[in-house]
């Protein structure tokens, strides 16, 4: 498994992928250069510089990569760039980080993909297993990047992988012993030219060098899901989760029920997520009364559905990782109570339709908080009576604020991407919870 690499290793991207590559590709001995067109962070530099890695920011210089014995990728860039294109003209590989390190471990590794949960129930797993005893480590397109686990951490019993579809096109034989694909549905289609087969086709690749040892989770009610199933065979154990194992207290494991009404996850795609994760956990021998003990002490994961205070009654919750429309449709479902929704952003080509209905039972108010708000307030004009627009998340709370009443709950759920205002979803949910945690109460 662990062949002579290339001397000559060329990283394209300076964030965490890529610095973790970077270092992973030091550390076995490989002359390394990154290259990123973008500005590199002032952390990532300070960071290579001190481990002594060439690098250059805001520019490509072409006759260094094209001197790569391979070159590793950020999944930031789509294939079809004339630099890749060029590479792969000259028979230079190129691959991603997630395929780089796994060559460089033994340890059983757990991926898991979707539309929407994979960051929830790759924590959920993650957690379920370190509470259980194993020593698990997460990484992947949260936290800390699987090459830089490696390059400066133990090995553990069992890596926990979120992967993207962006990862999964760099992929040549990565292999995980546990795959699972919570969901499908439209997503980042402008990266594969609208078309909704060609994203299809690249979540079913984690599944692509599965062995008939393997396993391969996934929702058995995703049309989606079986569509790409029969044009990508799988070779792995089948493992169906279906929606039926769904009770009204909580999830059913074969003949056990575990009820879910004393954990923190709120709502049936939270079950599902829950449902998929100890699954997956059973297959390391995790018991029923760990799983049921490890899901009650799971806490929210940040950003996603995360509650960040109770202001004069009123509940705030961050749920900016919500980036499309079914991710949204999950959230609203979740809330028991009356909402002020929060929403807008970079629009990825959404169809609100299916927030229509939820939108009209329960949504008393929409704070926009984008820099076109346009195609929101179309979609739902004459459906949610107050509508108003605001350019920063201070203002976004604070309007919020007004509009609430005592038992409501005000829901950051965005359906959209957070590049025109913010850095990331991250950073759009950092500057919520700090807003809300700044309003003066004397209930919090």
């Amino acid at each position: 498994m662990l062949t002579e690499r290339p001397i000559n290793i060329v990283v394209l991207g300076g964030g965490e992928s890529g610095v973790g590559a970077a270092l992973l590709a030091q550390k076995k001995g490989a002359k390394v250069f990154l290259s990123d067109r973008g500005n590199i962070g002032q952390n990532q530099q300070v960071e290579l510089e001190l481990a002594g890695i060439e690098f250059e920011s805001g520019q490509h210089t072409w006759e260094r990569i094209f001197a790569a014995d391979e070159v590793i990728k950020s999944p930031g860039i789509p294939d079809t760039v004339p630099l890749i294109t060029q590479l792969h003209d000259q028979e230079i590989p190129v691959i991603g980080e997630i395929e780089f390190a796994s060559r460089y471990t033994d340890a059983p590794l757990v991926a898991i993909t979707g539309s929407n949960g994979k960051t929830t129930t790759a924590y959920l797993v993650d957690h379920l297993l370190n509470a259980a005893g194993k020593t698990a480590a997460l990484v992947g397109n949260v936290g800390v990047s699987f090459a830089r686990h490696l390059a400066e951490e133990p090995a553990p019993d069992v890596f926990v992988i979120e992967v993207s579809s962006f990862q999964l096109d760099s992929i040549q034989y990565f292999r995980p012993q546990v795959a699972a694909i919570l969901n499908i549905t439209p997503d980042h289609l402008d990266r594969y030219n609208y078309e909704m087969e060609g994203y299809i086709d690249s979540k079913m690749r984690i599944a692509k060098n599965q062995e008939a040892g393997d396993t391969f989770w996934y929702l058995a009610e995703d049309e989606n899901i079986a569509n790409g199933m029969e044009r990508n065979p799988v070779a792995a154990q089948l493992r169906p989760v279906s929606k039926a194992q769904l009770t009204e207290k909580g999830i059913q494991i074969g003949a056990e029920e575990i009820d879910l009404t004393n954990t923190q996850l709120k709502g049936k795609h939270n079950a599902l997520n829950a449902l998929f994760a100890a699954g997956m956990v059973q297959t390391f021998g995790i018991s029923t009364e760990d799983i049921r003990k490890g899901l009650e002490s799971f806490e929210p994961v940040p950003h996603r559905l995360e509650p960040v205070g109770v202001i004069d009654g009123v509940e705030y919750i961050n749920d900016s990782k919500a980036t499309n429309v079914d991710a949204v449709t999950y959230a609203l479902d979740a809330m028991e109570k009356d909402i002020i929704w929060i929403a807008g952003g970079t629009d990825k080509g959404n169809d609100y339709t299916p927030l229509i209905e939820p939108a009209r039972t329960k949504v008393k108010a929409l704070v926009c908080l984008g820099a076109d708000n346009t195609k929101l307030k179309v979609a739902f004009a004459g459906i949610i009576d107050t509508i108003e627009e605001t350019n920063t998340a201070q203002e976004a709370v604070l309007a919020a604020k007004k509009l609430a009443k005592e038992g409501q709950v005000v829901l950051l759920s965005p359906a959209c991407a957070s590049f025109d205002l913010f850095k990331n979803y991250i950073d759009r949910g950092d500057q919520f919870r700090a807003a809300v945690q700044t309003l003066p109460s004397s209930i919090k």
